[in-house]
C-alpha cells in the first residue's frame, strides 16, 4: 500500500470513529488536565481552528459559491432558525428546570450565541454543504452584536457590552482568512497540480480530527472542577438544548425542501453554538458560575456533533443520489 493510500485509510478511520477519540481524550483530560491545558495557555486554540478552516477551504470550488448566490434562501432559513429556536429553547429550559439566575444566564448566552466553527467542521466531516455552513456562520456572527444583546436583555433582563469589531476580527481571523486561503490554494492546485489537491483532500480530514480532539481535551482540562461539580439540572439543560437545536435544524431543513447535504448543514448550524464566545462573555460580564453551562455545552456538542457527523458521513451515497436526481430534472 502506498503512503498516500495508508494516510487515506487512517483518515477514514479517524473520521468514522471521531466520537470515540473525543470521549477517550476527554476522559484522559479529566484525569490529567495538564496534558492538554497547555494548548489553551499557549494560545493554540484559535490557530488550530484556523488550520481546520484552511482544510475546509480546500474543499471549496467556485461552483459552490455560485450555488449559494443562486440560492440565498437556504442561508436565510438556516440563520433565522438559529436566531429563533436556540434563544427561545434556552429560555424555556430555564423556566422548566427552575435554574438559578447565574446558571440561567449561562443557558441564555449559549442560546443567543452565533454559530460556532464547530458547525463548519461538522458540516465538513458529515458531508454537508460547507459553503452554506460558512455562509450561515458568517451571517449569524456578523449579526451577533445586535442579536445577542437583544435576546439577553429580552430574556434575562441583563445587558451585554460586546463590540462589533471584536466579533468581526475573530471571524476574519478564524474563518474568512483561512477559508479564502484554502479556496485560493485549491483553485491554484486544481490548475497546476491536481494530484497534490487530491492528496490534500485525503490528508486534511485526519488533521481536522486530531486538532478538534486536542481542542476539546483542552476545554475539558480547563473545566475539570466545574464539570465534576455540575448538578443534574445543568446537565439536563445542556443535553436538552443541544438536542432541541439539532432536531429543529434537521426538521427545518426537511420542511424547507433542502437537498440532503444542506439539511445536514442546517442541523449543525442550529444545534452547534459558539459556546466559546458564550464562556468568554459569561466570565467577563457575569461570573464563573454563569460560564459553567457554556463550558459544558462546548464539551457536549463536541460529542454529539462528531457522532452525528460520523452517522451522516456513512450515508454519503444519499447526498450523491440527491445531487444526481437534481441534475437529471
Amino acid at each position: 500500500m502506498s503512503a498516500l493510500g495508508a494516510i487515506r485509510r487512517i483518515s477514514g478511520l479517524a473520521s468514522d470513529y471521531f466520537v470515540l477519540w473525543v470521549l477517550l481524550f476527554s476522559g484522559i483530560a479529566l484525569a490529567e488536565p495538564s496534558l492538554f491545558t497547555w494548548i489553551a495557555s499557549r494560545g493554540l486554540i484559535a490557530p488550530g481552528l484556523g488550520l481546520i478552516m484552511l482544510g475546509m477551504g480546500l474543499t471549496l470550488r467556485p461552483v459552490d459559491f455560485r450555488r449559494l448566490a443562486e440560492e440565498p434562501r437556504d442561508v436565510a432559513i438556516g440563520a433565522l432558525a438559529q436566531w429563533i429556536v436556540m434563544p427561545l429553547a434556552a429560555y424555556a429550559l430555564t423556566i422548566v428546570l427552575s435554574l438559578p439566575p447565574e446558571l440561567a444566564i449561562g443557558v441564555i448566552l449559549v442560546g443567543a450565541a452565533p454559530g460556532g466553527t464547530a458547525s463548519n467542521v461538522m458540516a465538513y466531516l458529515g458531508k454537508g454543504d460547507v459553503a452554506l455552513s460558512v455562509a450561515i456562520t458568517t451571517v449569524t456572527t456578523l449579526a451577533a452584536p445586535l442579536i445577542m444583546p437583544a435576546w439577553v436583555v429580552l430574556l434575562a433582563g441583563e445587558s451585554l457590552d460586546v463590540t462589533f469589531m471584536s466579533l468581526f476580527t475573530s471571524i476574519v481571523q478564524i474563518v474568512f482568512i483561512p477559508v479564502v486561503l484554502g479556496f485560493a490554494l485549491r483553485y491554484i492546485l486544481d490548475e497546476k497540480a491536481p494530484e497534490v489537491a487530491e492528496a490534500g483532500l485525503d490528508i486534511f480530514p485526519l488533521v481536522s480530527v486530531a486538532t478538534i480532539v486536542a481542542i476539546v481535551a483542552a476545554v475539558v482540562g480547563l473545566n475539570v472542577e466545574n464539570i465534576l461539580t455540575a448538578g443534574a439540572a445543568v446537565l439536563v439543560a445542556v443535553v436538552a438544548h443541544n438536542a432541541i437545536g439539532l432536531g429543529a435544524g434537521y426538521g427545518v431543513g426537511r420542511l424547507a425542501g433542502m437537498d440532503e447535504d444542506r439539511v445536514r448543514t442546517c442541523t449543525f448550524e442550529v444545534g452547534l453554538q459558539n459556546s466559546g464566545l458564550a464562556v468568554a462573555l459569561a466570565t467577563a460580564f457575569f461570573s464563573p458560575t454563569a460560564a459553567l453551562v457554556p463550558a459544558l455545552f462546548s464539551v457536549w456538542h463536541n460529542v454529539t456533533g462528531p457522532a452525528l457527523a460520523s452517522y451522516f458521513s456513512r450515508g454519503e451515497s444519499d447526498v450523491e443520489a440527491s445531487r444526481t436526481h437534481a441534475m437529471s430534472e
